[in-house]
């Protein structure tokens, strides 16, 4: 058995030079945690929020980032049970995720079904529980109702336009122009946020505003969503990745202005605003993420969702993989794996 592990370490607050390759030692899991042997982790951008510093779930540098991972158990710790070595296991990590092993509570593992590609399914962890929870948990939207997503062709974006449709609501995605036909394979209406305010096309096509409006982008967004949205309709905020400029800066000002935009100025305005945080809702109980979970997978083993993988890339090259969601234009999920297919 080998005595080290490698791993790529976020060493300081940086550019992507700050991630690093490191052999680390590899230690017997204690009282109650699993081992497991990374099979796939995914690349968000979390992760670059936490790269640059500024995000309050990151724990100290150095740290592994990778915030969903699946793997197999390799090894238990002494008490746990009702997991076996060799299971197929899924857990949100927040951090961890970028490496050859990781080693948790056992708790946070949760059994992932046979037939299901561990890509895909490192898609459902993160971004498709996102989705979901804030769909029914949340929003509590119903069949024929119309719901619009900024950042549409995004991860989260994608996975809110394909279980939108699976709940039967009529949807508007919100992106630019390459991005259009994913949005309308997923069977939105695309919105080009290019060519005027999405809030007068939303407008000119639903003239009453639609139910509710599904935003990750933050900043000015907050406004024209809740302009697109009807009276006593509602706006769920679950990022704000406008506060953090592809150039590595922070717009703390923005980040706070659109927080009050959403919890104040929305609800001045007649509708119902709300802030989504998996990470938050997850450490103060892991009981609906627990549930969740397993809906999305029995939702994927019937081919009702469908997650969109943007590039399946090797397991430690998770700084190509953060550079790559820095250049823009991704569509769907970035993937890492232990192993790729030679077509990927």
């Amino acid at each position: 058995m080998t005595s080290t592990y490698r791993a790529v370490l976020l060493t300081k607050k940086g550019g992507p030079e700050a991630l690093e390759l490191r052999e680390l030692p590899l230690e017997p899991p204690g009282p109650g945690q699993v081992r497991i042997r990374v099979r796939a982790t995914g690349v968000g951008f979390t992760d670059i929020i936490m790269r640059r510093g500024y995000y309050p779930y990151a724990p100290r540098f150095p740290f592994t980032p990778g915030y969903e991972v699946v793997g197999d158990v390799e090894a238990l710790g002494p008490g746990v049970t009702g997991l076996r070595p060799g299971q197929r296991v899924a857990a949100l990590t927040v951090h961890g995720g970028y490496a050859e092993y990781l080693t948790r509570n056992a708790e946070e593992f949760i059994p992932v079904p046979d037939g299901l590609d561990d890509a895909e399914v490192t898609a459902l962890i993160l971004n498709y529980v996102t989705a979901y929870q804030m769909i029914h948990r949340f929003a509590g939207l119903q069949p024929g109702q119309r719901a619009l997503v900024t950042g549409a062709g995004g991860g989260v974006g994608t996975a809110l336009l394909q279980l939108l449709r699976v709940a039967g609501a009529e949807v508007f995605g919100v992106d630019s122009a390459p991005k259009a036909e994913a949005v309308r394979a997923q069977g939105a209406t695309f919105i080009d946020y290019r060519k005027g305010p999405f809030d007068e096309a939303v407008r000119a096509l639903v003239p009453e505003g639609v139910d509710v409006a599904f935003d990750g982008i933050g900043g000015a967004n907050i406004s024209l969503c809740t302009s697109a949205v009807r009276r006593g309709g509602q706006v769920v905020s679950y990022g704000f990745t406008s506060a953090v400029g592809r150039d590595g800066g922070s717009d703390n000002l923005g980040t706070f202005s659109g927080m009050l935009a959403l919890f104040v100025g929305a609800r001045l305005r007649g509708r119902r605003p709300a802030f989504y945080g998996i990470t938050q809702i997850y450490r103060k109980d892991p009981g609906p993420f627990r549930e969740d979970l397993p809906r999305v997978f029995q939702l994927l083993a019937e081919r009702k969702v469908q997650p969109l993988i943007a590039h399946r890339l090797p397991l430690l090259s998770g700084r190509a993989g953060q550079e790559l969601l820095e250049r823009g234009g991704v569509r769907g999920k970035i993937v890492l794996l232990r192993e790729v297919p030679e077509a990927a």
